[in-house]
């Protein structure tokens, strides 16, 4: 029989083929028929329904027993109305009302529900998903209702632990997906053969334990189930997901079966690949210790060891513990003949590089060459990582002028990178500072840097932007000149004319007018000769001397504020002006000064004079620094001014309260 008709005659109270007949009801008056009668699956009677999903035992059981008559409207609605409930009525999705009290954990309706009604199979029925009550009671966690259906199904002699839906999934798959340590215990200590099964996906329930993070599921399967089957996707096994988990649940899987750490998944990762990737020291020790001695060795199919791993994610106490548990393990390549220090180098780890120079068994793999010829200085130059390139020139004592395959120095990939400016600096400065040389080759063929002609148009950019701003500090300063602070006497002369902080602030003042005005006509030259070879030098000049007349617009501006007034209110608040600008002006010069040390810098100077490619090949790095330098020093002496414009203001003050009135209450400082 088709199943919709089935569940129709289920729906109508009819018992179905080949199954016991329930108990004969009292007579009833039948529903009229319609001829075009409609039944479809998902007419479970609501009273019964809410009744069971809340568990009201007493109106279950009165709703299954007793009779009452029903009428139906077909022209109305097209829907059979019940005339009796039926427990064999079907929700939308098939379930029965045994399933709807599993899932609602209702255990004692369960056990009354099977004993009034044991012979219609309700245990073993399925839904639409092929769900049985077990694997309803099991996916919510009840584990009273799961030990009940237990209990129920041994007595009928039915195996309903090993059955399973549409995805494969036993009950104890899904109370072990779900993190249910209650129910695993009750399904793993009533039959143990399920922990062996793998569903359609071929997934094992310790795998989905472990993934649930439930360590009490995890330890009731290994405890009670010695045949466990651990697998998971991609040929997984249960530590693999393990080592995200906790590390706990690592020991007790390594006590379980210490064979599960020599285990590959299909791309050939073994658990102590992915425990190196996260950075634990305390699972990636536990797998050492407990694991086969050969699981340190193992490579991936791309070649790469777990000490590959941990070294290009920056783990460098991992790779500590792994080369104090096995020291040759440092000898390992991968599939490019790359050591561990190499692929540190291309990732950026410079504390992984570090710890690789200050070791001096490691000395050995600082100068190694790949099966391309390339060191790991050639892959950091060529990653544009300055410390790593420092920590290999000064602390490694490497050798900076190796040639790879293609004859390339480390210092010849630099012009091939496309990494910032700034970047691009900082590495040159590093490079020259210790001794690294370009590839002999022709002179007039020098390759330039590729971000050379990017950096010129950044510079004509910028141009505009600052134009605009050195015309607004000469609009700015000559109408400061012409509305002087203390204003004017009788006599049209300037009220503070003698006074020493008022000539700080003409003079300054006067400095900011003449700065900007030369910056000003720096830039427009260097607009208009743009692809000349001086434009760079103009730009440079016209931006210091911007920077220069900030700072003395901002000094004048405190000297006009102190000629006039001094107070302990305007003295804390210049303070904390200039506290802000100074923080300002340390961030501007660490985010675009050379990512280097000052002995790094002061060699570069020293090595840069004798290095005529640099400035061929360069054109911009040499300037950068000096300019970065002197923009240092003008912040510097703009810090200076301030304490002295101060000083002055005091000096001044004092003065003119002697001899005014020499009394001490006269004095503020």
């Amino acid at each position: 029989m088709d199943p919709q008709q089935q569940s129709i005659q289920l729906a109508a109270g009819a018992s179905p083929a080949g199954s016991p007949a329930m108990a004969t009801p009292p007579p009833m008056q039948q529903p009229p028929q319609c001829d075009h009668e409609r039944m479809v699956v998902g007419n479970m009677c609501p009273s019964l329904y809410r009744a069971v999903y809340e568990g009201r035992m007493a109106e279950v059981t009165a709703l299954l027993l007793q009779q009452h008559a029903a009428a139906i409207d077909c022209q109305a609605t097209g829907v059979v109305m019940h005339g009796q409930c039926d427990i064999l009525e079907l929700t939308a999705e098939r379930n029965t009302a045994l399933h709807v009290a599993a899932e609602q954990g209702h255990h004692e309706l369960i056990r009354e529900l099977y004993r009034r009604f044991k012979d219609q199979g309700l245990l073993s029925r399925q839904n639409s998903a092929l769900d049985t009550p077990m694997h309803c009671a099991a996916r919510a966690g009840h584990a009273r209702a799961v030990a009940v259906l237990v209990e129920l199904a041994r007595d009928r002699g039915e195996n309903i632990l090993g059955c399973k839906n549409e995805a494969g999934d036993t009950a104890l798959h899904l109370a072990a997906r779900h993190g249910h340590g209650a129910a695993v215990e009750v399904l793993v200590s009533a039959a143990a053969q399920p922990a062996a099964e793998l569903n359609n996906a071929g997934v094992s329930p310790l795998y989905l334990a472990v993934i649930s993070g439930s360590v009490s599921a995890v330890r009731e399967i290994i405890t009670k189930c010695k045949d466990a089957s651990s697998m998971g996707p991609s040929a997984q096994n249960a530590l693999h997901a393990a080592v995200f988990q906790s590390s706990e649940m690592v020991h007790l899987l390594l006590e379980w079966r210490p064979a599960l750490a020599d285990q590959v998944d299909c791309s050939g990762s073994s658990p102590l690949h992915f425990a190196s990737s996260d950075g634990d020291r305390s699972i990636v020790r536990a797998i050492l210790r407990a694991g086969p001695p050969g699981t340190v060795y193992k490579k991936d199919s791309s070649g790469l060891s777990s000490l590959h791993v941990a070294a290009r994610m920056g783990h460098h106490h991992v790779v500590t513990n792994m080369l104090r548990s096995c020291p040759d393990a440092a000898e390992l390549r991968d599939g490019n003949g790359r050591t561990f220090v190499h692929a540190a180098a291309r990732e950026k780890r410079s504390s992984v590089v570090l710890l690789a120079t200050k070791n001096p068994m490691l000395r050995g793999l600082l100068d190694a060459q790949d099966r391309e010829g390339n060191t790991p200085l050639h892959l950091a130059v060529a990653a544009g990582s300055t410390r790593i390139v420092e920590d290999l020139l000064h602390n490694g004592k490497v050798r900076a002028n190796v040639p790879n395959n293609d004859g390339h120095t480390a210092f010849d990939l630099a012009a091939g990178s496309t990494i910032s400016f700034f970047k691009m600096v900082s590495l040159v400065v590093a490079l020259v500072a210790y001794g690294a040389q370009l590839r002999p080759q022709r002179q007039d063929q020098l390759e330039q840097w590729v971000g050379r002609d990017m950096v010129r148009k950044g510079i004509q950019n910028t141009s505009d932007s600052l134009t605009v701003v050195a015309g607004l500090i000469v609009a700015a300063a000559f109408a400061a000149g012409f509305n002087l602070p203390g204003g004017y006497g009788d006599d049209g002369k300037v009220t503070l004319k003698d006074e020493t902080v008022f000539k700080s602030f003409l003079l300054l003042n006067t400095g900011a007018v003449a700065t900007s005005v030369l910056a000003l006509v720096l830039l427009v030259y260097g607009k208009a000769s743009s692809h000349s070879a001086g434009s760079w030098k103009t730009f440079a000049a016209a931006l210091q001397l911007l920077w220069v007349s900030l700072v003395c617009m901002m000094l004048a501006f405190q000297a006009a504020l102190f000629s006039v007034a001094t107070t302990r209110a305007l003295t804390y608040g210049f303070l904390v002006v200039y506290t802000c600008i100074l923080v300002v002006q340390i961030c501007i010069t660490t985010w675009l000064g050379p990512a280097t040390r000052l002995r790094t810098i002061w060699r570069f100077h020293w090595k840069g004079r004798r290095h005529v490619n640099v400035k061929r090949q360069y054109p911009f790095a040499k300037a950068t620094v000096l300019n970065l330098q002197l923009f240092t020093a003008t912040s510097f002496l703009g810090s200076l001014g301030f304490q002295v414009i101060f000083l002055l203001s005091r000096i001044s003050r004092r003065s003119k309260d002697t001899s005014i009135a020499p009394s001490p209450s006269a004095l503020y400082y």
